[in-house]
């Protein structure tokens, strides 16, 4: 049987809030079952410090008004990341979360940051997977019975699409998990383009790259295909094989969210589909956004709220494949329903 996806469609000159509304209305009854007592996780991302198309407080707070409303405990939770920036500590991460507006007193509820101040929470579940035999998470994900991911859409250097998978694969596990899942990519350095002008070797966060002669080097033996490198090369000095590791990247994503999402008893996935930058928010600025502001999806199925959203942006054109060279999430969203992370077969309900 199909999967039953929910698209709160953003009409023209219409409030982003009134479109979430609309769609909150059409979810009641998923939404009332986390009731009296129960401890809910919105799991979300704000991205970096330059990033501004991140789901706004605003949003978030008519969530946990109606989650405590009806006698709940929300609670809006994020991890640490492995890239340099304003969320490799707790401490960083929250001025950065409170500079936004995530504060108590606008969304209703604490903003946690779940693998404690350095990342450092990190507990080993069991797996069995083609590429992942065991995952790496904050002790607070084995914990949980409920979670709701709210997640930004969109594009992706790797994986190409991201969503929900993405946010719950990477964002809910450990930064060891997110270095295992990353540990497949191993750019290299194009020799003849390559300045050495030292911006990779500063942000590296294993100094894996070192000056060799007149460019740079990466040591593929110690480096863990974070991309940092990738990010801060202006000059696209740094390659890496597009046709080969963003699949095993995309296949470990999709491994994570399964034993992840395998231990939470209830879960519903909304993908938030304005502001689609074809960065994701853990690097881009206030980049050019690549497709109108859509709406919003919603899915007890996160491999079917994914696809289905990809599938109303990007129609006959693919938006985030980057001219052919990325194909991962195309991908990705076959090997999840091959390992029974969702369906790809979903009925599209417009409200």
């Amino acid at each position: 049987m199909a999967a039953t996806v929910y698209f709160s469609k953003l009409e023209k000159g219409e409030r982003i809030r009134d479109c979430l509304n609309r769609l909150m209305v059409s979810i009641d009854p998923f939404l009332t079952s986390f009731g009296k007592g129960s401890f809910v996780g919105i799991k979300m991302t704000i991205g970096d410090q330059g990033s501004t198309g991140y789901i706004k407080p605003e949003l978030v707070g008519m969530l946990v008004k109606k989650l405590k409303k009806q006698g709940a405990k929300p609670f809006v939770f994020d991890t640490n990341v492995i890239y340099h920036g304003k969320r490799q500590n707790a401490v960083d991460h929250l001025n950065l979360a409170y500079q936004k507006g995530f504060t108590p007193g606008k969304i209703g509820c604490p903003y946690i940051i779940a693998d404690s101040v350095f990342g450092t929470d990190s507990i080993s579940v069991k797996a069995d997977y083609k590429n992942i035999r065991q995952i790496k998470v904050p002790s607070l994900i084995k914990m949980l019975d409920d979670v709701i991911v709210l997640s930004h859409v969109t594009g992706h250097l790797m994986s190409g699409f991201a969503g929900s998978i993405k946010n719950v694969a990477m964002g809910m596990s450990s930064r060891a998990g997110k270095q295992i899942q990353h540990s497949s990519i191993k750019p290299m350095i194009n020799v003849d383009t390559c300045t050495m002008c030292g911006a990779c070797i500063e942000v590296c966060p294993v100094s894996a790259i070192s000056e060799l002669s007149t460019n740079a080097y990466i040591n593929s033996e110690i480096c863990v295909g974070c991309a940092e490198c990738i990010a801060a090369c202006k000059i696209q000095a740094v390659h890496i094989n597009w046709n080969e590791d963003p699949h095993v990247f995309a296949e470990r994503m999709s491994e994570y969210a399964m034993g992840i999402l395998s231990r939470i008893r209830r879960k519903i996935f909304l993908n938030f589909a304005t502001d689609i930058t074809l960065e994701c928010d853990c690097i881009c600025g206030d980049d050019q956004r690549i497709v109108d502001d859509t709406g919003i999806f919603a899915s007890e199925d996160i491999l079917a709220v994914d696809k289905s959203c990809f599938d109303v942006l990007t129609g006959s054109r693919d938006l985030f494949s980057r001219g052919g060279k990325i194909s991962a999430h195309k991908h990705q969203f076959e090997y999840a329903e091959a390992i029974g992370l969702g369906k790809t077969d979903y009925k599209l309900v417009t409200i």
